[in-house]
């Protein structure tokens, strides 16, 4: 089954560029196209696409706007903003409005690839400078700080363990269930395993939620 793509962005270069870089993927399809805010959310919501790339500054509403409302509407489609904004507060903005994805415009197709499919499998993907910006991490391995550690002492009655924290790391890097069990040395289940773990002791749903209480309660600084 093809992952179904459409993308919104006002300008018709960047638009045909990502199409043509979807439509060497055979597994991809661009199922339309939208140039301003209310074009991308009428879309989504009659075409019910898996990924909406969207743009963040974009005529009658913008990305954040749209993904509130996608996110009121309980839309299924996975949202993946491109931008030209690096900051921080855009990205923490992004994700409490329910994308699942954060990159810039100049990200190497490969990466935007990758990126789509790891929304698609209901994963996370922020481009790794603003995730060591905003987590403090430069890699998924490494102890947690005293400061965290207290954190957690202090707000859990159910501490995540040690491997747990690793695995939050990972996901802040924007790491695959792949990826993170490469790095851990562990099995795709054992990784799985540990999400299902992390979500219930946090009480979230999905990654997207678990990196916002990561943000929430300042739990990844390390020494």
């Amino acid at each position: 089954m093809k992952i179904r793509v459409l993308i919104a962005d006002d300008h018709l270069l960047l638009r045909q560029g990502i199409r043509k870089v979807l439509e060497l993927e055979p597994d991809f399809e661009v199922v339309d196209e939208a140039i301003n805010g209310q074009e991308a959310l009428s879309k989504t919501l009659i075409l019910e696409p898996d990924i909406l790339l969207l743009d963040l500054n974009m005529p009658m509403l913008n990305g954040v706007e749209v993904a509130r409302q996608l996110k009121s509407a309980k839309a299924k489609t996975k949202i993946i903003v491109l931008t030209m904004h690096d900051d921080d507060n855009y990205v923490i903005e992004l994700l409490r409005s329910g994308a699942a994805g954060y990159l810039l415009k100049d990200v190497e197709p490969s990466i935007l690839i990758k990126a789509i499919r790891m929304v698609k499998n209901g994963e996370s993907f922020i481009y790794p400078e603003a995730a060591e910006s905003l987590f403090g991490v430069t890699q998924c391995s490494g102890n947690i700080g005293a400061q965290a550690e207290q954190i957690w002492r202090e707000r859990r009655s159910e501490r995540l363990t040690a491997r747990e924290l690793d695995v939050l790391r990972c996901i802040a890097q924007g790491f695959s269930n792949q990826d993170i069990a490469k790095t851990l040395f562990v099995s795709e289940k054992t990784v799985k395993n540990h999400l299902t773990n992390i979500f219930r002791k946090i009480n979230v749903n999905d990654r997207t939620q678990a990196l916002l209480y990561v943000l929430k309660n300042k739990i990844m600084t390390l020494e």
